[in-house]
């Protein structure tokens, strides 16, 4: 996956997803939790690649590329369409479990936009490895483009 925004910080960094060139910064209303960012060649509901937090304690940066495993899915509907998270961990590295990061992800994603127009998030349910394994499957973009 490719890290758009580093953990503890405040600024959104957008990339071009295809050819991931820096295109500009905005400063939301919450630090981000976890590493975060996109998993290129994917194609989510809402036109973009799908979003994902990288669950680790490494200090990642943002214009990284991270082999990880996806291990849980985040429901969410931004302005009310779909926009889940996919959640991961670094190859190889241990995985706290859901629960253990739900009151952290539901709080983020209530505080990062709040009170921004057009910017209202819906936190669903947090599901298991098998439900991000699908919703990546379905959200996979053929070599045909």
């Amino acid at each position: 996956m490719f890290i758009e925004n580093e953990a503890g910080s405040d600024l959104k960094h957008h990339h071009d997803e295809e050819t991931l060139a820096f295109l500009r910064t905005e400063q939301v209303r919450a630090p981000y939790p976890f590493p975060y960012g996109f998993i290129p060649g994917t194609l989510a509901p809402d036109g973009d690649c799908v979003d994902c937090f990288v669950v680790t304690g490494l200090p990642l940066s943002t214009g990284e590329l991270v082999d990880c495993e996806p291990v849980g899915l985040m429901e969410q509907t931004e302005a009310g369409f779909v926009d889940h998270n996919v959640v991961a961990v670094p190859v190889g590295e241990a995985w706290p479990g859901m629960q253990a990061l739900r009151p952290a992800l539901t709080r983020f994603a209530k505080e990062v936009f709040a009170g921004m127009p057009g910017r209202e998030v819906v936190v669903g349910r947090f599901l298991p490895r098998q439900a991000a394994l699908a919703y990546l499957k379905a959200c996979a973009c053929s070599a045909e483009g």
